[in-house]
């Protein structure tokens, strides 16, 4: 059965190309991009990708309006920031080819930064459902970390994404209140509420988890790094829960 790989993109000039050098192994390579002012488009194009603009609302309504423009009878979901090994395209060729093949399949990643591999500050059981036969499976609607749900039996490859998250803390900092402001608005929906304590003693907390419960440590002055970015990050997520809840208690009530 054919193979489409999909890949979402907003400005990813700095690394769309080596993303879809690595897509060769797919029978169509489909871009959706939204409205990107770099030259992203261009390289797309470029590197022989079919591109769409769409416009763009969260990232579950992205990927779920691509699956509709699939044609073949799998859909592979990479983001642009993520690299195929030959091992994992051949395995996915050989996998989407067999008659025996399960509905969704789960890919591990392995994970960069500042073009070190970090092994342990929680981000060494990073595994993502991205593989999924056409017509099984959907995007759970949510405005940060989406999650693809397969109507059917599921199973994980042995292969490997290579993600280069962040190829600079500038980079990092960018995506920090982009981040914050999407899990605020996702927490708001619940209706979580963070106190002063709370803001207070989760930010170290999850410091010292992912430098000692994660063998942060382990990775040297990466680790160190990785475990202050996730306190940084807990921070400037409390504190955007915080300022939407003083607005939604400073707003007047119904009578």
């Amino acid at each position: 059965m054919s193979l489409t790989a999909i890949v979402t993109t907003l400005n990813e000039e700095a690394c769309i190309g080596d993303c879809l050098d690595r897509l060769e192994f797919a029978d169509e390579v489909l871009v959706i991009d939204s409205f990107s002012t770099d030259r992203t488009v261009e390289v797309a194009r470029m590197r022989g990708a079919k591109v769409i603009q769409h416009e763009y609302v969260s990232p579950s309504a992205q990927k779920n309006w691509a699956v509709g423009q699939v044609s073949g009878g799998w859909a592979l979901f990479i983001d642009a920031d993520e690299l195929v090994t030959e091992e994992l395209a051949a395995e996915i060729r050989q996998l989407v080819d067999s008659s025996d093949a399960r509905d969704g399949y789960e890919i591990k990643r392995r994970n960069f930064l500042l073009g070190r591999e970090i092994r342990y500050s929680g981000w060494q059981n990073d595994w993502v459902l991205r593989l999924v036969r056409r017509g099984k499976g959907q995007y759970r609607e949510r405005q940060i970390h989406e999650q693809l749900v397969v109507d059917g039996p599921i199973g994980r490859l042995q292969g490997c994404l290579l993600h280069y998250s962040y190829r600079s803390l500038d980079d990092y900092w960018r995506k920090l209140r982009r981040y914050a402001d999407w899990n605020a608005s996702e927490a708001r929906r619940q209706g979580v509420r963070v106190s002063p304590l709370y803001m207070m003693l989760h930010p170290p907390l999850r410091f010292w988890k992912a430098y000692l419960l994660q063998g942060g440590f382990l990775d040297g002055a990466p680790g160190l790094v990785v475990s202050l970015m996730t306190a940084i990050y807990a921070a400037a997520k409390d504190i955007r829960i915080w300022e939407d809840q003083c607005r939604g208690d400073d707003e007047p009530r119904g009578s």
